[in-house]
């Protein structure tokens, strides 16, 4: 069994003898970013299976499945078993943020799509999203957030653009722009997802990133959500 990462068209294969590092001074050089920690993540093979390991000190990581199945939030010290077919991961340093793939050959597990249920009438004019129900606006801000990446066909890099520059995409006010930004990371952290709170040390760049980090992560909004921007 075999793991592989892929960041910007290259691959590199995971060794069972030694840590794959990934940062911005190791075996994956992600960029010459300064916020970004020279060692941020590492693959290794530890007890028979293969692991991803947070061994940064300040940044987080967002990784999920490629069906949307599953989400972790990966904070310092923390790690995760590699024990599906296939992850992507997210991750903000300063204003970038940037994805990766893991390809994990023989994995332990395997996903399986099952029919979804029935979901529970909607009001008029929203659409849900797992648990959540999102107004047409909200998710219009959602993948007007998340466009860079939506437009890019390989795991490497992209822009979260600024709340007044996304206001203006919309045809919106900054002003309108935010309060629907705290409408819906409001939603979602009353459906438990973390990092979306306001409050002190809570900026709205740190939340942007985390809500796009989620919003690509559960398939909240696809390459096909394009076309509701003009």
């Amino acid at each position: 069994m075999s793991v592989t990462v892929e960041f910007c068209g290259e691959e590199f294969r995971a060794s069972q003898d030694a840590p794959l590092t990934i940062g911005r001074v190791a075996d994956v050089e992600i960029d010459d970013n300064p916020y970004l920690h020279r060692v941020f993540l590492q693959v290794h093979r530890e007890h028979d299976l293969w692991w991803l390991t947070n061994v940064g000190s300040t940044l987080t990581a967002t990784v999920g499945d490629r069906q949307g199945l599953f989400q972790a939030w990966l904070s310092p010290g923390t790690r995760i078993p590699l024990a599906l077919e296939a992850f992507t991961v997210w991750f903000t340093a300063g204003p970038t943020t940037y994805d990766f793939d893991i390809t994990v050959e023989d994995a332990t597990f395997t996903s399986i799509v099952t029919e979804p249920e029935p979901e529970p009438e909607e009001s008029p004019g929203e659409t849900t999203v797992g648990r959540v129900s999102m107004t047409p606006d909200q998710k219009l801000l959602v993948v007007a957030l998340c466009e860079s990446f939506l437009r890019t066909t390989y795991a490497g890099q992209g822009q979260i653009p600024s709340s007044a520059r996304a206001a203006a995409r919309l045809g919106w006010t900054t002003t309108k722009f935010n309060r629907k930004l705290d409408n819906v990371c409001q939603k979602l952290a009353d459906a438990g997802t973390r990092g979306l709170h306001g409050g002190p040390g809570k900026l709205a760049s740190n939340r942007k990133s985390r809500l796009v980090e989620h919003a690509l992560s559960t398939r909240m909004v696809t390459e096909a959500d394009l076309v509701l921007l003009d």
